[in-house]
């Protein structure tokens, strides 16, 4: 005895997708079986910069007892080699010691590694230092703030008003204004 009521035939639903399962699940399992071209990776990198960037301008200010000493201007800044280090493009640096005096400083490239408080300019380093009428140049110069050192450790010309100075390395102490030339050092009056 059927019953006329259509809800006590919901039980049978169930019961035909069981006993018919052999025909349809093949089908249905081959649809949703995974296609492939995915390896979970094997190992993570982790050496590459934690962040990296790049900028149209960069200004860097270093400072000494709350007194400007470096503002350092770029053209384009990037991330080097770590997220704690600076390349920088079209460098354009100004210098002011304890009497004022300025000294700018230009290059095509540049570099800053942000720990080490470490400035490196290269290819067409040009210094100027105007109150003296004096001019450096040379293709790479580093500066170290922590030991307030430069050092261009390659060929140089230094010009002034009534003198040049060719060398093969300068050492220059900022704290006590020393020189220190190396390598065949010629001066003309």
């Amino acid at each position: 005895m059927i019953s006329r009521n259509p809800r006590n035939l919901l039980w049978l639903v169930p019961l035909v997708l069981f006993l018919t399962s052999p025909l349809w699940e093949p089908v249905v399992a081959s649809f949703l079986k995974p296609r492939g071209g995915y390896e979970p990776p094997t190992s993570v990198n982790t050496e590459g910069p934690a962040q990296s960037f790049v900028l149209d301008t960069i200004t860097i200010t270093m400072t000494n007892h709350g007194r400007v000493e470096w503002v350092v201007n770029a053209e384009r800044a990037f991330t080097g080699e770590s997220d704690k280090d600076i390349g920088m493009i079209d460098v354009d640096a100004v210098y002011t010691d304890t009497n004022n005096d300025v000294t700018r400083i230009t290059s095509s490239r540049g570099r800053y590694h942000v720990d080490q408080r470490h400035l490196i300019l290269m290819d067409d380093v040009v210094i100027r230092k105007p109150a003296s009428s004096q001019e450096m140049y040379t293709d790479l110069l580093h500066y170290y703030d922590a030991g307030k050192m430069v050092v261009s450790p390659g060929e140089l010309e230094i010009r002034g008003p009534d003198y040049s100075i060719r060398a093969g390395r300068l050492d220059y102490d900022l704290a006590n204004k020393g020189y220190d030339f190396s390598d065949r050092v010629t001066v003309e009056f």
